[in-house]
């Protein structure tokens, strides 16, 4: 067959094999490219005497049926020698653009630059190589195509000299395969490996060649042995499969007899069985697992040996299930069991995946170029594991994150690091006030990335918060929060149960279902519980439930405490009908039965307003107190209008501030200075908890009026590290 002929037949087989997938528009353009490659190389040789038009249909082979790539890689394959010095014709850009577009030339050009490079220091400095590369090709489709092309150069390895031959094997071994292997080209990278050390350690390589050749027909036996059994059930269970026995790499088997200084008879696996299953995508996990349970039935397994790669994948994409049973003979076996569509993922890697998220549309095709493009180039990502990172982003609805010690977790999309750690364990989740995600502190609703290595930071004061149900994404985590919301709430509404039970007791009344009915309808609740728990929250008052549960009528009642509080003139003057009526309250409030409510703290120079209490006489609140809605709500006839007599007697008002902040030296002492030197008010107490850098406070102090104590909040805001002073209203 000469060499026309020779190549319309390898021509012929390639469209075959595309045809499969390629529609008419697609398969018209490779024509026209075979047929142009055809005319411009003829039948041209290069020095080593390989035709250059037989070595570019063997790359094109290689992209389109050993990597799975699009029509533009396989074209460009095709293409890839087209501007070869030693032909006759030489093709220009225009020319190669007008017939094949803008893309096909720009990976052409690609390719060009980078067999111009120099490769002498390639082993020394694969990575500055690699850097180096990545910057000429402009498309990732060069690096791919590259590799397709290096695989066909290493198959014919023979043709060339000695010193092309080194060269070309330290390439491959520092370079290729490794780039091979992150691109998820396992198979491809196996081939390179076993071809490196076929020419490096020609003895090594033909001694482990020769003994799986001796004992192939054993290997043989077993398997058949081994499968029978398994067949027949799989076969009675209505399952669509294929098996087969996967024999280690030699490289892999060589390997591993150096490093574990072992003899290719220690070597335990040797082989795999591979059982691949024909499963609808949404039967494909439910299949593995029944497939696992027949092989395990059948054989005894080890289940330190087995491995769950369904569930979670391996960072680089990789599913199945391994199981290592006991076959015949007392030998142990490894079965892989997976599907059709996870076994073309492990062999042929990202391009794969790009096929099976529906990848017929050139522009989604782009976008994962683009992806592995960004991962090759980043110079701060781990070199060793760099593609495992883009190969998570395949999973769109999945999240894949890294414990410290390196651990793969898989994570629903959206999950926050409080998710994260309740998926680690509950308590670490309960006690979590934030964390890091790669050395830097992130906050609880910090949303995860794929790739993210995550650190978790607890404190034994945190408990989980009825708001974090508001940006918590997994099941687990949201349970938990619930469950513990209500075991607290039940712990809560206990004791607001014994707070009312002896309270009842003391005032000699029975609290029956009749009381607990009355009371629930005075405050609106539906559920005892919620009563309950906000009695032991303070936010119920126990003595107004006695007022309730002593049933006078409430006008009379709070006239009358008016009158035992208040001189009778101004009593008398009083309407008690919500008129322009006001109770002046004079700020040094001594010897006068009012009362500063302790919920608010006033201070002379707010918005107030009185509230007629049936034991404690008349509270002064702040207009803006957080328990006033209630009380005019509940009790309005006992709300009193109320303000401030003027007069330039200083009084002192206790009142209180959160401070927050980082922890700078000296900084209790320097906010006491400014309270007592430079504002001239009274601390009356101060309580500061520091954590991990930062510190929280609460101060009591006494100040003149509403003025005085802006005036210290503005001083104290000044303060080196402080970051937040706010008046407490509670």
């Amino acid at each position: 067959m000469d060499i026309k002929e020779q190549a319309y037949t390898r021509y012929e087989q390639l469209k075959e094999f595309c045809r499969l997938t390629w529609g008419e528009p697609a398969l018209s353009r490779l024509d026209e490219t075979f047929r142009f490659a055809r005319t411009v190389i003829s039948n041209k040789q290069f020095k080593t005497g390989e035709f250059i038009l037989n070595h570019s249909l063997e790359v094109a082979t290689i992209i389109a049926e050993e990597i799975g790539l699009e029509p533009d890689s396989v074209i460009t394959g095709l293409l890839h020698n087209i501007m070869y010095a030693g032909l006759d014709r030489q093709v220009t850009r225009e020319e190669l653009e007008k017939n094949f577009g803008q893309s096909v030339y720009s990976i052409l050009e690609g390719m060009a630059k980078i067999n111009a490079l120099g490769t002498d220091t390639v082993e020394l400095h694969p990575e500055n190589y690699r850097k180096l590369l990545m910057a000429l090709a402009g498309d990732v489709r060069v690096i791919l195509i590259k590799t397709a092309d290096r695989l066909q150069v290493m198959r014919n390895l023979d043709l060339y000299d000695e010193n092309a031959r080194h060269r070309l094997v330290n390439e491959t071994s520092h370079l290729y395969a490794p780039l091979a292997h992150r691109l998820g080209l396992y198979a491809i990278n196996s081939e390179m490996l076993d071809l490196c050390l076929k020419y490096q350690k020609p003895q090594g390589y033909q001694y482990v060649v020769n003994r799986l050749q001796e004992t192939r027909e054993e290997r043989e036996s077993f398997v058949a042995e081994f499968v029978r059994p398994v067949e027949k059930t799989l076969k009675d269970k209505g399952f669509s499969f294929s098996m087969k026995a996967r024999t280690k790499s030699v490289y892999s088997i060589w390997n591993k007899m150096q490093k574990k200084k072992v003899s290719f008879d220690e070597v335990m696996d040797l082989f795999a069985i591979r059982i691949i299953l024909n499963s609808k995508p949404e039967n494909e996990k439910a299949d593995c697992w029944t497939v696992y349970s027949v092989v395990t039935e059948q054989y005894q397994a080890n289940p330190e040996r087995m491995r769950d790669w369904i569930t979670i994948p391996k960072s680089n994409g990789y599913e199945s299930l391994h199981a290592t049973v006991m076959g015949p003979k007392g030998r142990w076996v490894e079965v892989q069991i997976r599907t059709k569509r996870m076994d073309e993922v492990a062999e042929k890697g990202l391009a794969a995946h790009w096929k099976y998220k529906g990848g017929k549309e050139s522009s989604g095709f782009d976008v994962w170029l683009a992806g592995i493009r960004e991962i090759l180039e980043n110079p701060e990502l781990n070199v060793v594991d760099f593609i495992d990172h883009f190969s998570l982003d395949i999973y769109k609805d999945e999240t894949f994150v890294f414990t410290p010690k390196g651990d793969l977790k898989k994570m629903p999309a959206g999950s926050t690091i409080l998710d994260f750690a309740y998926e680690i364990h509950s308590h670490l989740g309960d006690k979590c006030v934030g964390g890091k995600v790669n050395g830097k502190k992130v906050t609880l609703k910090y949303k995860l990335k794929n790739g993210d290595q995550v650190t978790i930071e607890t404190s034994n004061n945190q408990k989980p918060k009825m708001d974090w149900l508001d940006f918590l994404v997994t099941s687990k985590a949201i349970s938990r929060v619930k469950s513990s919301l209500n075991e607290e709430k039940k712990n809560l509404a206990e004791q607001g149960r014994e707070i009312l039970i002896r309270k009842f007791k003391n005032w000699k009344l029975e609290l029956n279902d009749e009381a607990i009915r009355k009371m629930l309808k005075k405050y609106e609740f539906k559920l005892a519980i919620d009563f309950y728990g906000e009695l032991a929250n303070g936010k119920i008052d126990p003595l107004e439930i006695k007022s309730l549960m002593s049933e006078k009528p409430e006008e009379e009642t709070a006239r009358r405490k008016v009158e035992e509080f208040l001189p009778g003139k101004e009593v008398q003057e009083f309407t008690f009908d919500g008129g322009d009526d006001y109770l002046v309250i004079d700020n040094n409030l001594k010897n006068i039965n009012y009362k500063l409510a302790r919920c608010c703290n006033p201070v002379f120079g707010d918005s107030i307003f009185g509230f007629v209490t049936i034991s404690e006489g008349i509270k002064i609140h702040r207009s803006s107190c957080p328990n006033a809605p209630q009380m005019k709500e509940r009790f309005p006839y006992r709300v009193i209008k109320a303000k401030w007599k003027e007069t330039t007697s200083p009084g002192a008002f206790l009142t209180s501030l959160f401070i927050s902040g980082t922890d700078e030296a000296g900084i209790v002492s320097e906010i006491s200075h400014i309270i007592a030197k430079d504002t001239g008010a009274r601390l009356r107490s101060i309580n500061i908890d520091t954590n991990r850098g930062k510190f929280e406070g609460i101060l009591k102090l006494s100040v003149y009026n509403l003025d005085h104590l802006e005036f210290l909040i503005h001083k104290m805001k000044k303060v080196k590290g402080v970051v937040s002073v706010t008046r407490g209203e509670t």
